[in-house]
């Protein structure tokens, strides 16, 4: 079962906000999202309520554990899409409430230059398999480079980010444990 933070930084990242943003939308504190996120403070009812109205989720489905219906097929019209032009990268979400299950897996297209953002340490497991191009996995303070055909696979203990150094665009199909995107 997730967490209420676990839950509202999903749907954050989802979104492709920052703590900052989100914060800036909803009268909080980067500070203050930050701690709900790692369950060191509780949301009352109607800050909960207001995370979840610019999360874009009904306090129903937010809270709903059904597993009884089960979705098992999705198509390009369940997909959720966000593109950061000045950072050089597009992501697909391919299962739009990957961020209630136990991993995450979207389709990443890197521009030549392009990197995705860089996320803290966590507990996430992470697997890349590169399907067009190059990627660069920064580690920590090292770095793996795999071409097409060619899979990453890691525990996100350290500060990582994937790049590509490349001149040609990138895909990677990228799937996490827990919290990674």
């Amino acid at each position: 079962m997730r967490t209420i933070g676990n839950k509202i930084k999903n749907l954050r990242l989802q979104k492709g906000l920052t703590q900052e943003e989100l914060g800036e939308r909803t009268d909080l504190s980067k500070g203050y999202i930050s701690q709900i996120e790692r369950e060191i403070s509780s949301p009352s009812i109607e800050t909960l309520f207001s995370l979840l109205e610019v999360l874009g989720i009904s306090a129903k489905d937010f809270f709903d554990e059904d597993t009884l219906n089960q979705k098992v097929v999705y198509s390009q019209k369940d997909v959720t899409r966000y593109e950061d032009p000045e950072q050089g990268y597009h992501v697909t979400w391919l299962i739009p409430e990957s961020n209630e299950k136990e991993m995450e897996p979207v389709l990443l297209r890197l521009a030549p230059g392009g990197h995705f953002k860089a996320y803290e340490p966590s507990g996430s497991e992470t697997f890349v398999y590169v399907l067009e191009g190059a990627v660069t996995l920064k580690l920590g303070r090292e770095s793996f480079v795999a071409t097409q055909g060619e899979t990453l696979y890691y525990k996100a203990s350290e500060i990582h980010q994937l790049r590509n150094d490349s001149k040609a665009e990138t895909k990677v199909l990228v799937t996490a444990t827990d919290s990674y995107l």
